[in-house]
């Protein structure tokens, strides 16, 4: 991550009250027994599993498929004297052996799943790469989990709903995985700070003395600080066992072109950047929603956040179309995929770009 982006005072930016934290009788229940975080060499992951070891639970295990960061999250806990012995887990979740071996050998029962694939622009020209790893691999994260008696909590995102990129549909059918399941899924927005995040990349235009690129004036996003999105976690599982979408309780979106000129004058208060506007990229939205035109929310158990009801496939159904979805994706026929993928989520419109790549115009029906 970019080091000027710990200087900045995200709350000055976002104008609202904080999001809610946990109360530690909360994190004493979620605490006790062993816990699992997948992508946990990410910014979130990372994050959550620094918060999870002040509270020593029985075993952390930190699972990442990139042997660089898992090993840099090593060094973190040495250098910053962090508490207990986590337990590195280099591997991917699409490993159904390792996942079983994990389970067996150190029982966690909650998992908080955050390894995904998430990069809209890059993801638009490789979709099938998106499935494999968005939808397959929380398949067989789901699975395990199932087959061990552990709780899996999904880090969605507000891409996933009426998705028009192939990363917010991939996490739409994650987010029916779970449910289906049992587990939690819980949706979030733009997280401030993150790496690779629109806030790394506007950190390194300034630093370069580049202008900051926006693809849209209209364009909003609901933002959180990476703080705010680990309590958000924590919150969220501690809600009831049954199948639940969760979302932060945020009252209203904000213009990136509003994020780019407060971050402009935190990094380079002495000099005038220049804004350049470049249009919506493929799988770009001009806003995002935390719920669809089918699906209400309601206050959650918890306060923060809101619990939407939504409707999902039936497990039967849910179970055959991802069985012709990996099909296709193993068979490499981009334009079965899409079309299966539809089927799972009538609401999403693909890009011109992943049409494109599929060789057909996919009906918008």
């Amino acid at each position: 991550m970019n080091p000027l982006l710990s200087t900045v005072d995200w709350s000055r930016f976002l104008a609202r009250p904080r999001l809610p934290s946990p109360p530690l009788s909360v994190l004493d229940a979620l605490y006790r027994g062993p816990m699992m975080i997948t992508g946990a060499a990410g910014s979130i992951g990372s994050a959550l599993s620094q918060h999870a070891s002040a509270l020593a639970p029985s075993a952390l295990l930190l699972l990442d498929a990139s042997e660089s960061r898992l090993y840099g999250l090593q060094q973190d806990w040495l250098v910053n004297g962090l508490a207990g012995a986590p337990i590195p887990v280099l591997g991917t979740v699409n490993d159904r052996t390792l996942l079983d071996e994990v389970f067996s050998i150190h029982a966690p029962k909650l998992v908080f799943h955050a390894a995904a694939f998430k990069h809209v622009p890059l993801l638009e020209q490789q979709p099938l790469a998106a499935i494999a790893n968005n939808v397959f691999g929380t398949l067989s994260l789901a699975r395990a989990a199932q087959g061990h008696g552990a709780r899996v909590v999904l880090l969605s995102t507000d891409k996933a709903v009426e998705p028009s990129s192939i990363m917010g549909a991939t996490k739409r059918v994650s987010e029916q995985i779970i449910l289906s399941s049992g587990g939690v899924v819980l949706r979030l927005g733009n997280v401030l700070g993150t790496r690779d995040s629109v806030t790394e990349t506007f950190a390194r235009q300034i630093a370069t003395g580049n202008a900051l690129t926006v693809t849209d004036p209209a364009a909003r996003r609901y933002f959180l600080t990476v703080d705010e999105a680990v309590n958000m976690l924590l919150i969220a599982a501690t809600e009831a066992d049954g199948p639940i979408v969760l979302a932060p309780e945020l009252t209203r979106p904000q213009y990136i072109t509003d994020l780019a000129h407060f971050m402009a004058k935190e990094l380079a208060p002495e000099r005038t950047v220049e804004i350049d506007f470049i249009g919506k990229r493929p799988g770009d939205k001009e806003a995002e929603r935390f719920w669809s035109r089918t699906e209400s929310p309601r206050p959650a158990n918890e306060h923060g956040l809101l619990a939407i009801e939504s409707t999902v496939l039936t497990d039967a159904d849910l179970e055959t179309r991802l069985s012709a979805l990996r099909t296709a994706v193993d068979a490499r026929d981009l334009a079965g995929a899409i079309a299966e993928l539809c089927g799972i989520v009538p609401d999403y419109s693909p890009s011109t770009a992943v049409q494109s790549l599929a060789g057909y115009r996919v009906s918008s029906s």
